[in-house]
């Protein structure tokens, strides 16, 4: 494997500022959910009043599923936002501790992450099409992958390859992080050629990043199935103590607390090992013309990432200087 489970811990221990943010907002999201979807179970017990105990009964549960629709609602307007100060934030500390770069300790560190995201991308709605333009190129790398498996005369394969195709789509869930965490680790000037670069790399290397991407995936899921075990009584208990005791709510409570954990928790940990396994493999490489070109034929969204990096023009940005003054090294080169 090309990544150590101790160097992420360690990492994790020296951005623990941020972690604890992450912690904050999606433990927050979680009890948000639980508190709406409890506020709306009891104003649907209440109308149920004008009715029979069945009526009661189904005005409770409706009650409950439009409080839980109204915060997933509110969370998809603040999904640019999210990324942006969470994840993108968190990916831009972790970078700079792994590459041995000092990192500010406390609230500073977060303050510090806004500053090197916006350095990089600008506004929120840049990344935010950045991510999904780069998700798109991933999804025809694994495409690409997938298409040369099938071509292999083995007995039986069909069925091996649609569990192939499901797990790959899952296993390559945070690589479009790992993309996005080379321009911080490149000081890129051009966000869109960074991620077309890193892509190729990706793409020349898909194979040992998906070994390493299974490994990690498998762990990180057995993790949150474990939390999500912990968390089925006191999660039922939840439910239990809302109107009309819902009885669906236990096992959902439980999935979004284990969800919560997982992205506060188990995912940085998950891109640690990532991000190292990907520095690794591409480090002393430079992108190889045949992918790139294979990458333009098939991916409209690889040829989207090229028009704007021509068209990109450096903008000054005196937030990026000051977060590059917390550095106690110089630059790595480009991998």
């Amino acid at each position: 494997m090309n990544f150590s489970l101790a160097t992420s811990f360690g990492l994790m221990r020296e951005t623990w500022p941020f972690l604890a943010f992450r912690a904050a907002v999606y433990l927050g999201i979680a009890l948000a959910y639980v508190l709406a979807t409890g506020a709306g179970a009891g104003a649907g017990w209440v109308v149920g009043l004008f009715g029979d105990e069945a009526f009661r009964a189904g005005a409770t549960a409706w009650g409950g599923v439009i409080g839980f629709g109204a915060v997933a609602a509110a969370l998809w307007f603040l999904r640019e936002y999210t990324l942006y100060v969470v994840k993108a934030g968190h990916i831009a500390v972790l970078v700079e501790a792994l590459e041995g770069r000092l990192v500010p300790e406390g609230r500073a560190q977060v303050d510090f992450a806004r500053k090197a995201v916006r350095a990089r991308f600008g506004e929120a709605s840049a990344l935010f099409v950045a991510d999904q333009l780069v998700r798109g190129v991933i999804r025809a790398v694994t495409g690409l992958i997938e298409g040369i498996a099938a071509l292999l005369p083995v007995p039986g394969l069909k069925g091996a390859m649609n569990l192939l195709r499901a797990y790959l789509r899952v296993a390559v869930g945070l690589i479009d992080e790992v993309i996005l965490a080379h321009a911080f680790r490149t000081r890129a000037e051009n966000p869109w050629a960074s991620a077309r670069e890193a892509l190729v790399l990706y793409g020349q290397n898909a194979r040992p990043m998906l070994v390493s991407a299974a490994w990690i995936t498998a762990l990180a899921y057995a993790l949150a199935f474990a939390v999500f075990l912990l968390m089925l009584a006191p999660a039922a208990a939840v439910a239990w103590a809302m109107p009309g005791a819902w009885s669906a709510g236990g096992f959902v409570f439980a999935l979004l607390f284990a969800w919560a954990v997982k992205a506060a928790l188990i995912e940085p940990f998950a891109l640690a090992c990532l991000m190292q396994a990907f520095f690794a493999v591409t480090k002393g490489q430079t992108p190889d013309p045949g992918w790139s070109a294979r990458l333009e034929a098939v991916s409209e969204k690889f040829r989207e990432l090229g028009r704007r990096a021509a068209a990109a023009v450096r903008a000054p940005a005196p937030a990026g200087e000051a977060w590059r003054a917390h550095s106690s090294r110089p630059s790595p080169e480009a991998p």
